[in-house]
């Protein structure tokens, strides 16, 4: 997958962001001596040992052992592949990803994306021109939205008949299938016809500000009252939030997010200047909608209608919240009056109030054990072993870490317990991590290969004093040679890659694990010369390969070897040459 984007594109990428920026939009990071410090968000921790180095565009743990580079760190942290998040770093730094020639690429989408456009300035033609749409109009204004606000979310409108959009766009029977391909004609007798008929229409935009759907509401009493696109190569609605990219457009720093049912809730919102919901698109929220939200930002509250229905739609989304909820991440509940949504409540009570609710919206640990403690008969021994009963599962989905434990705190202190065993489990798993930890946090000393490799890719300005010795040991056929060999070259060919940008060129080899678990190996201990290292692990390097090349075992030839080495050799390894040679 990486070989698809060039290597010169990711050097730059890296280059030009700065990995304590990308990490401490997502974790706040404190200024420690050179580097930066936080608590490590993948594992539980009461003191920082999480660093990120801005010199070397490199993060480390020194408790857990997680690291990498900014590409890195959103992989693992918001779960992205590789692609994704090159994609991801390179959007937020204004660029656009190049792909190389000769690789699958894939279908190229580029063609559906123009054609979404199109029928996007289509729709919003028809809003302004054509004369059905004073109904339209009227309704919008009915509903308070100002020209201003449908500008800003691309309002437009599909007037009656059976293929307006499909006679201006479908041009040849290319255009015509691609219009079927993007959901926006079905198939019928002929050409087919088009999906949206007399509707307001609502593009959706992906977080880059691409349209991949559209949604679009009745004016009259027909049905459905919403329809939407139908899944197609752009446009997967478990996995898209109408308004995210409107949300993040008018607001710098997103401090949380909003999700609401409706296209018109969205607006009405924005209308009266809350500017940060969204909505699902038809379905209950997903594990990918909360991912997406968690990488804009740490909070979320789910607006709902107060009746039945609407809180055991919370109940699903609190279900889903459960094993997403890493430390410092949040979700909220909001209950709205029976009877009332977010456009009409705003409406009736203005900004300031709907504000004021949202403030006050329920934790997620609150409407948990609310409704919990509603199943049980509290007052009886039966109905708190009850709740333990079923509570527990549920917690167990959690995450580790400090809001894991604090759930079983509390759920223990409701329950009557006071020595923590209901979160047995979970304790013996941590002290088996830990005990993990504790072993593989012992460094063993690497073999010299290993050495050489690992101080390159840690200090790679250290190549010229692999320059300055023997290069007898690049002879050797041997495990990790040509690794070394190939880092050194391109280190040569650019001595300005950091630790992050060497490592990212190996991502999609079959060197790239073996190298990474190298690049957890620590060279800034107090007093350790780097130098010295390379030299001495170059040079054993050497003695190795003239030891394992000689017609018998146990000798080395001083013929053989050039004087600095031959010094060397019998000052450091004693024995390496035969008695009669020394």
């Amino acid at each position: 997958m990486a070989g698809k984007i060039p290597t010169q594109f990711i050097d730059d990428l890296l280059n030009r962001i700065d990995v304590v920026d990308v990490i401490n939009r997502r974790v706040p990071l404190k200024k420690a001596g050179r580097d930066f410090q936080a608590r490590c968000p993948f594992h539980d921790e009461k003191t920082p040992s999480f660093t990120v180095s801005q010199q070397k565009q490199f993060y480390h743990c020194f408790g857990c052992g997680a690291h990498g580079s900014a590409i890195g760190f959103l992989m693992e942290y918001e779960n992205l592949g590789f692609v994704e998040a090159v994609e991801e770093l390179a959007h937020a730094a204004g660029l656009e990803v190049p792909r190389e020639a000769g690789y699958d690429q894939g279908p190229d989408l580029r063609p559906l994306y123009d054609l979404m456009e199109d029928a996007a300035r289509f729709y919003r033609h028809q809003l302004k021109n054509h004369p059905n749409a004073e109904l339209a109009i009227d309704y919008l204004k009915s509903r308070g939205l100002s020209g201003e606000i449908a500008a800003a979310f691309g309002i437009g409108y599909a007037p009656p008949g059976w293929d307006n959009l499909l006679t201006t766009l479908g041009k040849d029977t290319s255009a015509v299938s691609k219009l079927l391909e993007c959901g926006l004609t079905q198939e019928g007798e002929s050409k087919g016809y088009d999906r949206f008929r007399d509707r307001i229409i609502f593009p959706i935009r992906d977080r880059r500000g691409r349209t991949i759907g559209f949604g679009g509401r009745t004016i009259g009493d027909e049905k459905p009252k919403y329809l939407n696109s139908p899944e197609t190569a752009l446009f997967h609605k478990g996995r898209e939030l109408y308004g995210l990219y409107e949300a993040r457009k008018a607001n710098a720093k997103i401090a949380r997010l909003l999700v609401v049912e409706g296209y018109m809730d969205v607006a009405a919102l924005a209308q009266h200047g809350i500017l940060n919901a969204v909505a699902t698109l038809g379905t209950a929220t997903t594990h990918d909608h909360l991912e997406l939200i968690f990488r804009t930002c740490p909070e979320v509250v789910f607006c709902f209608d107060g009746d039945r229905a609407g809180r055991d739609a919370a109940w699903k989304a609190l279900l889903t919240s459960l094993p997403l909820m890493r430390d410092g991440r949040e979700v909220k509940f909001l209950f709205l009056p029976q009877g009332e949504d977010p456009d009409t409540q705003i409406r009736k009570e203005g900004a300031d109030a709907f504000n004021a609710r949202m403030e006050q919206a329920q934790p997620l640990s609150k409407f948990l054990f609310q409704q919990l403690t509603d199943q049980v008969q509290m007052e009886s021994i039966d109905g708190r072993a009850k709740l333990a009963q079923l509570a527990s599962p549920l917690l167990e989905k959690l995450p580790s870490g400090v809001f894991r434990r604090m759930m079983f705190q509390h759920l223990e202190e409701v329950v009557g317990i006071r020595d923590g065993h209901l979160d047995k489990g979970v304790q013996q798993k941590d002290q088996n991590r830990q005990r993990s930890v504790v072993s593989s946090g012992k460094q063993q000393r690497p073999t010299p290969i290993r050495m050489a490799i690992a101080l390159l890719l840690d200090c790679p300005h250290l190549y010229t004093i692999a320059d300055s010795v023997e290069k007898d040991w690049q002879k050797w056929d041997a495990p990790g040679i040509s690794i070394l060999k190939q880092l050194l070259e391109i280190i040569r060919s650019q001595p300005t890659l950091n630790k992050a940008a060497l490592l990212e060129r190996w991502r999609d080899t079959e060197h790239f694990n073996h190298l990474n678990k190298l690049a957890n190996y620590g060279f800034d201990l107090p007093g350790m010369d780097q130098e010295a290292e390379l030299r001495d692990a170059l040079l054993k390097l050497n003695a190795q390969f003239h030891k394992n090349s000689r017609p018998q075992p146990g000798n080395l030839r001083p013929s053989e070897l050039s004087d600095d080495l031959l010094n060397e050799l019998k000052r450091r390894y004693p024995g390496t040459l035969s008695q009669d040679e020394q």
